[in-house]
């Protein structure tokens, strides 16, 4: 049963601390010293047992996939392969088979984000680093795709998502035009992942154009010289800058454990840059067309990728985006011939020129795919990403004993094959004779640490840790509000002779926006002073933080939030998706949900751990309490009319919906800023385990295209 109740205000302004902090107080996070926007941190090398390929003075180890008739082999033996280095052969001393396929999961797709408004979102499952998986970097490279490969593109990654994705599948979608965060993409939350796609768009600076083959101009424009692109930059330079987002995102991925695989949707990645837009010869010339022998070698760049790629245990699938392309005449070209021999020289001459261009456009993928045991997908319209997918379900581990002459630090080809007939085996062109021991990685800093466990898809859950963040708005603007549950259990305190109890704690918390790019940080350093009952208490039901970030731009968020007790570098990190509305468009919107026991009023400690928490006994009442923005007020009485529907859903069915409620605005010091409290009983009739809390607010006064607004919340019911 749904109680509506007078103003609870104070549910949405809570205590900035709750006692646990009450002896250190919080400094203002909307400070400008607190949340001054800066880069992403620097993403430290993988530890080595994350490491599929391994390097060792006493390990060679390489990843490989067995197909036969295109589909995986999985029940091979050692004995059914050979491995050789420098075409040497080696022993055999290690060998594994391992699945990404979780046994009680199959690869069936994940239900779409909310197509129906009256439901609630599909939330993701928490991942843990020792699940089976399948890790895919989606990277969209915008800097070298056309606008007529984008609407391709856009078309295969949305139907790749609804149709093959499982719930298990680790995702990001990357542009390699936009500012960069890599790790802290990878999600199975269908919403991240459906805001990522739609933001592929074609890219006005792509080194591209329009169209995949670029028309034959007139012979004036033709013989003009070569210009920098739209946004200023050549050519060669946007390629480079292409490259240098992928080994971003490799360097990325190296943090996530097991093997990886990245698909690179482009026109454009040749290993030589040559000027194949300079048009055919004069109609006089009797010879073939002319293209220029101006290269840029892009050789070194790709090299360094496929070697940090081959270290990080990532595949990577090349895909030519333009599918299956016309290299003859059309529409589009300009075409000027004085004789029919002539025109015959340009057909000609125009089907050599393209057919060489998407040639030399798709060479650096190639190199790349095949040195990383991936493959290119060329002349297909479907991009074959069922296929890649296939490719991820699972892979051997070949090991063997290296030699002194290994570590030469030369360049050493591994070749593998099965001995099996009609078998294909794909593995790594080979590495650099140089160990991990010799490799700089850098012992991690605490403060790396953390960074790691912000941005990582897998929770850190050292220091049991629980957030709750949302949207809301004042007459300053509009922030993400954020509460945090940090459990008291796993922080060591010191004590002291005057009966203290004290504990060092470093709570850090971050913002991604668009493209993963860091919107907004705040660290606080606490010490937390406790004694007597108040410490006992937190010793049972932990503590709350609760902390403001501003943000000035409406759309879809991270936030994460990592807590690491500082004697002994625990760390315990969460993370959440917040959707900030636009309210400049005066459309009807709500504020995040906070829920909170009713029964807790003699608690406020214990009010804001459940707020932060959602943890509420079956059988018990829960307050909830959101704002309501944009109401429109009526001409005679001069009020907004807005009523509430409040429904609850369990396992994506509803079990729960309340009458009509209207929202009483009278009382309201703010109009443009209502304020809508509720009861929920969680009677007998409901069993414990996950739910969702959903408010539909209708105002009763706008249009019918502004007039609903919804929100959500989830919680847990527990004996």
């Amino acid at each position: 049963m749904i109680n509506y109740k007078s103003l609870l205000a104070n549910l949405l302004l809570l205590s900035t601390l709750s006692t646990g902090f009450a002896q250190t107080p919080s400094p203002s996070p909307q400070s400008p010293t607190q949340t001054t926007p800066t880069p992403a941190p620097k993403v430290p090398a993988a530890d080595d047992q994350d490491d599929v390929v391994k390097i060792t003075t006493n390990l060679v180890q390489v990843d490989a996939v067995v197909t036969k008739d295109g589909k995986p082999v999985k029940d091979l033996k050692a004995e059914d392969f050979e491995i050789s280095e420098d075409g040497r052969k080696q022993e055999i001393t290690s060998f594994t088979y391992v699945s990404n396929i979780p046994d009680t999961s199959t690869t069936s797709p994940t239900r779409s984000v909310r197509k129906d408004p009256n439901l609630p979102p599909v939330a993701s499952t928490p991942l843990r680093k020792s699940d089976p998986r399948r890790v895919i970097a989606l990277v969209v490279d915008d800097l070298g795709l056309s606008a007529e490969s984008m609407g391709s593109v856009r078309k295969q990654l949305r139907k790749f998502v609804e149709q093959q994705l499982s719930p298990n599948d680790l995702v990001a979608i990357i542009r390699t035009g936009g500012t960069l965060g890599a790790l802290q993409q990878f999600t199975n939350d269908r919403r991240l992942i459906d805001r990522a796609m739609s933001q592929v768009k074609w890219n006005m600076c792509s080194r591209v154009g329009v169209t995949v083959l670029p028309p034959i101009a007139p012979s004036i424009l033709r013989s003009l010289p070569p210009t920098t692109g739209n946004c200023g930059t050549t050519s060669g330079w946007s390629v480079v800058s292409t490259l240098r987002a992928v080994r971003f995102i490799v360097d990325a991925m190296a943090e996530i454990p097991g093997r990886k695989s990245m698909v690179i949707f482009s026109d454009s990645l040749p290993r030589e840059e040559q000027d194949f837009t300079a048009g055919l010869r004069e109609a006089d010339d009797s010879g073939p067309s002319s293209l220029s022998v101006d290269n840029r070698n892009f050789s070194f760049l790709l090299n360094r990728i496929a070697e940090k790629a081959i270290r990080s245990s990532v595949v990577i699938y090349g895909i030519e985006a333009g599918g299956l392309q016309y290299t003859g005449i059309t529409a589009a070209d300009n075409i000027q011939a004085s004789s029919q021999q002539q025109l015959n020289q340009i057909i000609h001459s125009t089907l050599n020129s393209r057919s060489m261009l998407l040639q030399q456009r798709r060479e650096g993928a190639d190199l790349i795919a095949r040195q990383t045991g991936g493959f290119l997908v060329r002349n297909s319209n479907d991009f074959q990403l069922d296929r890649i997918l296939e490719d991820q379900s699972g892979y051997y581990l070949l090991g063997y004993r290296p030699t002194d002459e290994t570590f030469n630090r030369k360049f050493h080809r591994i070749k593998a094959r099965v001995k099996k007939s009609g078998m294909t085996l794909r593995t790594r062109y080979g590495f650099f004779g140089v160990s991990e021991e010799d490799v700089d990685r850098s012992k991690r800093t605490p403060a790396d640490k953390t960074s790691i466990a912000l941005m990582s898809p897998f929770g850190s859950q050292d220091i049991p840790i629980d957030l709750r963040a949302f949207f809301t708005n004042d007459k300053v603007g509009s922030f993400i509000r954020s509460l945090v549950f940090i459990s008291t259990k796993d922080l060591t305190f010191k004590d002291t002779p005057d009966g203290w109890h004290n504990a060092d704690l470093q709570v850090r918390a971050m913002i991604f926006g668009n493209n993963g790019a860091v919107v907004d940080q705040a660290t606080y350093d606490r010490t937390i002073q406790l004694r007597g009952d108040t410490y006992e208490k937190a010793l049972r039901e932990g503590l709350m933080l609760q902390f403001d970030i501003p943000v000035k731009r409406p759309g879809a968020y991270q936030v994460r939030v990592a807590a690491r007790d500082i004697p002994t570098s625990r760390i315990g990190a969460v993370g959440q998706f917040v959707e900030v509305p636009d309210l400049g468009n005066h459309r009807l919107a709500l504020s995040g949900l906070v829920m909170s026991g009713a029964s807790d009023t003699s608690s406020a400690g214990r009010e804001h751990v459940n707020a932060a928490k959602r943890q509420f006994a079956l059988g018990s009442n829960v307050r909830f309490a959101c704002g309501i923005y944009n109401a429109l007020a009526d001409p005679v009485i001069h009020l907004p009319k807005v009523v509430l529907q409040v429904q609850l859903f369990r396992e994506g069915k509803q079990v729960l919906s309340s009458p009509i409620m209207p929202v009483e605005a009278s009382n309201q010091s703010d109009l443009a800023r209502l304020v809508a409290t509720g009861v929920l009983t969680l009677g007998p009739e409901l069993e414990p385990g996950s739910y969702f809390l959903q408010v539909i607010a209708t105002d009763l006064i706008a249009k019918e295209k502004r007039e609903q607004a919804i929100q959500w919340i989830d919680f847990e019911i527990v004996k």
